[in-house]
């Protein structure tokens, strides 16, 4: 009896295998592929130690198609010994350039950061990839603990640092000490049709401070100083002017750790979200040209628990697809998830959507609200590892189930969800354009090797890759609202793809349509005040949207 009891339970899971996954149908997975993509990166902090803050932020990846072949590349930032800061041993370590990894298009990559003259030997943080002179192709601008650098592409493969003509390089010290720059955003915060840029500084380290603890425990982020972000102009010359303290953004003991900019109201002007480490989340409302604080009023400036939780970042995104973006802030606590509630207000929903339970804990940095099975809806990704100490995470994929919760899935695709490290940065990208998201991440863990994982099988349902421009440069395309429609599915989109902790993902807008394989109509808010809809557009294609012209290649 128990031979036919056993025959017919295999029988049934036979069937039902059968009708969830038809013969020959690939389950989606996510395949490591570093090593035969040639991904070698090693990530540095300077020596053979965690004993320092500095140490334990790690450092971004960035996303962007350096050579116009319309292949995404990937530019990885590195840490670096530092005199007086990093342990004597660690000196081997000095001058740990960055590396830029060109894709091939056959799956491969090649390391050409020395060739491209991009393998800066700074202490880097992060990289903003941005056409910014509306030449055609991307410049780079890098992030470092101590002087930034602005890189001008040449069109030829190769840039050209011009950090000194464009006024960027930044203060020598903010607060006293050495300026600790995490990232920047570029938008257009005055409507001239020149890209400005917020520079996000992170806080004033003093190596001699110790942590009460015990010498040998990382100080905690509240023992420090803050530093302030700082607004830059661009002029008609291309120089970039500091007018922070002019528009109302002066905040000297503020700990950026990330910054995001879009239209949280829907008035028709940009606004800044910045996730504060330890401190206190701002939400400037932009008015008449200046801006207003108004995160406590909004909600938006503390965790569920009303504490400023180490905030990473607020990624920007349509959770429960009823048209309004709403915001994710990574910490190092349990995270935060804010729900728009379309007057301006936001609504903690941390607890009651699943987030909190699933990253309570775990340390989250990066994170990406995505949509890696193309069903319409967006799922999220999260880099983990804790920071005081150097302990071991999992990292974690979780699914939305189109409504706004979400279920930790990770272990059904790919072993890596099972492996523990201390992730830090981590981007998206279509790395071989066939229409699903692939997902590379960073460590600082003593492994210190990145992974790129291969989404294989989220094309199996339909998609679309989107890309904005203008004539007038790409001011009016950054922080555009896209909205989708495709049969019963509402999706809305912000064109500002710097938004996770460090990293800036493929800046092409990816938008899942499950079964439907045509957009029924597609808006575009542009940011300087036009709206365009377009209708009828085919799916599982790569398209440009000029404004003015519609769909050009």
């Amino acid at each position: 009896m128990k031979k036919i009891f056993a025959s017919l339970a295999a029988a049934v899971i036979a069937v039902l295998l059968f009708v969830v996954f038809k013969p020959g149908e690939k389950i989606l997975t996510y395949t490591d592929v570093t090593g035969p993509a040639g991904i070698d990166f090693r990530y540095n902090f300077g020596d053979y130690t965690y004993q320092s803050i500095i140490e334990s932020s790690g450092s971004g990846i960035t996303v962007f198609d350096y050579n116009n072949d319309g292949l995404m590349d990937i530019y990885m930032m590195n840490g670096t010994y530092l005199e007086g800061i990093s342990d004597p041993a660690g000196s081997v370590f000095r001058d740990t350039p960055n590396k830029l990894y060109k894709n091939n298009g056959d799956g491969t990559f090649t390391e050409v950061g020395h060739e491209a003259g991009v393998d800066d030997r700074n202490w880097s943080m992060a990289a903003c990839a941005i056409d910014y002179d509306n030449d055609g192709d991307e410049d780079l601008f890098l992030l470092n603990y101590g002087p930034n650098v602005f890189f001008r592409n040449n069109g030829d493969g190769t840039f050209t640092d011009i950090t000194d003509q464009t006024g960027l390089r930044g203060p020598e010290k903010l607060n006293g000490f050495e300026k600790w720059s995490i990232g920047a955003v570029f938008f257009d915060y005055n409507g001239d049709n020149r890209l400005d840029v917020m520079v996000g500084n992170f806080l004033a380290f003093d190596p001699s401070i110790v942590s009460p603890v015990s010498r040998e425990a990382q100080p905690h982020p509240s023992q420090y100083k803050g530093q302030a972000s700082m607004l830059y102009e661009q002029q008609p010359d291309g120089s970039f002017r500091d007018v922070t303290k002019q528009v109302n953004l002066y905040y000297p003991d503020s700990k950026c750790m990330g910054l995001t900019v879009f239209d949280f109201d829907n008035d028709g002007v940009l606004d800044i979200f910045q996730a504060n480490d330890h401190h206190f989340n701002y939400m400037f409302k932009s008015v008449d040209g200046k801006y207003q604080e108004i995160a406590i009023a909004r909600g938006l400036a503390a965790n569920s628990k009303g504490i400023g939780a180490g905030s990473m970042h607020g990624t920007i995104g349509d959770i429960n697809g009823d048209g309004l973006p709403d915001i994710l802030v990574s910490d190092t606590d349990y995270g935060a998830l804010y729900l728009n509630l379309g007057n301006g207000m936001f609504q903690d929903v941390t607890h009651s959507s699943g987030i909190a339970s699933n990253l309570a804990g775990k340390g989250t940095w990066g994170t990406a609200l995505f949509d890696f099975d193309n069903d319409g809806d967006l799922d999220i990704f999260a880099a983990n590892g804790n920071a005081e100490e150097l302990i071991l995470q999992l990292q974690l994929l979780l699914e939305n189930d189109g409504k706004g919760h979400f279920t930790d899935v990770g272990r059904r695709h790919s072993d890596y969800f099972l492996k523990r490290r201390s992730g830090r940065g981590m981007a998206v990208c279509d790395y071989d354009n066939d229409g699903d998201l692939d997902i590379i991440v960073s460590h600082v863990d003593l492994i210190a090797t990145p992974v790129l994982l291969r989404n294989d099988g989220g094309n199996r349902n339909n998609w679309l890759g989107l890309t904005l421009k203008s004539h007038a440069g790409l001011a009016p395309a950054i922080s555009a609202k896209v909205t989708v429609f495709s049969g019963s599915l509402k999706q809305v989109l912000i064109n500002q793809w710097i938004t996770g902790y460090l990293s800036s993902n493929d800046p092409r807008l990816h938008i899942g349509l499950g079964k439907h394989k045509t957009i029924d109509s597609l808006e575009i808010a542009w940011s300087d005040g036009q709206t365009e809809t377009y209708r009828n557009i085919r799916a599982n294609r790569y398209i440009t949207i000029m404004q003015g012209e519609g769909v050009v290649e």
